[in-house]
């Protein structure tokens, strides 16, 4: 009995040891295949890098690592300080290396995300939280469906409500001297363009109701909608 306890014991013993072993071997991998090759440090996307993300709020969605020099991009940075005052000028997705040419003066980046707003429109701003705004993911250019709630009721309300501009989130931040004000934190600020007639139920939506952006492109269709209540919302 003894012996089956000693030789049971010393299995368990000799499986660990083993799985030890293996893990040690795995961590030191990439230590050995870079062994004699020339390296080089670069910073890459641990999380995704929205369009417009400030180079001073990188932290935390990027990480230093040794790479060999001849995997290197051209371009490719290894400190944010390489990037002070410049915003990303498209989406930087995980794993990718993070590259100087991709960042751009946030001035610049405005200007090619500046909208023409039709004759006789008017612009109103509203402050959402960014999960009312497609999580902070809306850009200048952007047509949008407007739902409206007041009273226990929704309604998708307005169809393909042009944006103009957006602040907050991960649109490119207002530039300097121009008047803008910072959205607030937290939230996105989004100016929609629109008649005056829908001016008016967006602004008091705003004051005495909530609102509900998503995004609608020109080619989604608008039939199907209704007031929805407590009484249909299972329909």
């Amino acid at each position: 009995m003894k012996r089956r306890v000693i030789a049971a014991v010393t299995g368990i013993l000799l499986a660990l040891v083993g799985a030890v072993m293996v893990l040690s071997y795995a961590a030191g991998a990439d230590q050995r295949a870079l062994a004699g090759t020339k390296t080089t440090p670069v910073l890459v996307a641990t999380k995704l890098i929205p369009q417009g993300t400030p180079s001073e709020r990188l932290v935390g969605l990027v990480t230093v690592k040794e790479l060999p020099a001849l995997a290197v991009t051209s371009g490719a940075v290894a400190s944010l300080t390489e990037l002070a005052g410049r915003v990303a000028a498209d989406d930087v997705h995980p794993g990718e290396q993070v590259i100087s040419a991709r960042f751009a003066d946030p001035t610049s980046l405005a200007a090619t995300q500046s909208v023409k707003v039709p004759a006789g429109m008017q612009q109103v701003a509203v402050s959402l939280d960014s999960q009312r705004v497609m999580g902070g993911r809306l850009k200048a250019g952007d047509t949008v469906g407007v739902f409206l709630s007041a009273s226990k009721r929704t309604h998708l309300a307005l169809h393909k409500v042009l944006v103009s501009d957006v602040q907050g989130g991960v649109a490119a931040p207002a530039a300097e001297g121009s008047g803008s004000a910072a959205a607030p934190a937290g939230t996105v600020m989004v100016t929609l363009v629109l008649n005056a007639a829908n001016a008016e139920r967006v602004i008091w939506a705003a004051e005495f109701g909530t609102i509900w952006l998503s995004l609608e492109p020109a080619v989604a269709p608008q039939t199907g909608t209704g007031i929805v209540t407590e009484g249909n919302v299972l329909r």
